[in-house]
């Protein structure tokens, strides 16, 4: 079920160490141009999904529910990245051209024939909604709006607009596009988890003497 938005470390994936085939311990020399010959080399660390999950659970979202999509035209609006309902995800990307609006939004949950119907498209709560089945994906309208959610597991994927506003093809295309985000998409999709430097605020008023109240001292004459 659809939710209000919330306005706005983990441990790293440990690296996995590649050992060699059959019980020949790893490094073994072999004949040359054998499988056993090279020595094989540690896993790389997943520095991607690292900076994802410390990004994410920093804002309150499960890293999981993350995702990010696109569409000819649309460009992400920085400031509707939040948190959905408990630990969900949601963000909006905007047509520069008609300032249509694309909402993704990913919470935990499913989607049935028996179920869509009951679950209002967008936030528009006690709506009609129609719902019509489109290959692994449901086509929803109801309230002036219509979206296209996805089931996976254990959450489901969707990405709605008003419906005069944005096509069904092009709605379909995004959902469909909808995915997880690798490093360079994560960067650019949620905020940094690194604070804020404190700076302490200077007051001009402050006499350098005394108890440092402010000086409000007043002539003769008022």
């Amino acid at each position: 079920m659809i939710r209000h938005v919330r306005v706005l470390p983990v441990l790293l994936l440990t690296p996995l160490l590649l050992t060699a085939c059959g019980s020949e311990k790893a490094g073994a020399g072999g004949a040359p141009g054998s499988p056993s010959a090279a020595t094989p080399a540690a896993a790389a660390p997943d520095t991607g999904a690292g900076e994802l999950r410390v990004r994410a659970q920093a804002m309150g979202v499960a890293p999981e529910l993350v995702y990010v999509t696109e569409a000819p035209g649309f460009t992400l609006a920085q400031q509707s990245v939040g948190v959905l309902g408990d630990d969900g995800f949601s963000a909006t990307w905007v047509d520069g051209g008609t300032n249509a609006l694309l909402r993704l939004a990913v919470d935990r949950g499913t989607i049935t024939a028996g179920t869509c119907p009951e679950q209002p498209v967008g936030d528009m709560s006690g709506e009609h909604t129609t719902c019509e089945r489109d290959g692994k994906a449901w086509y929803r309208t109801g309230a002036g709006r219509h979206e296209y959610a996805l089931p996976e597991e254990g959450h489901v994927v969707r990405v709605s607009a008003e419906t005069d506003a944005v096509p069904r093809d092009v709605l379909r295309a995004a959902a469909l596009a909808a995915h997880r985000p690798d490093t360079a998409e994560t960067d650019r999709l949620l905020p940094s988890a690194e604070p804020a430097p404190a700076t302490p605020v200077e007051r001009g008023d402050l006499p350098p003497f005394g108890d440092g109240a402010p000086d409000n001292h007043v002539d003769v004459g008022g």
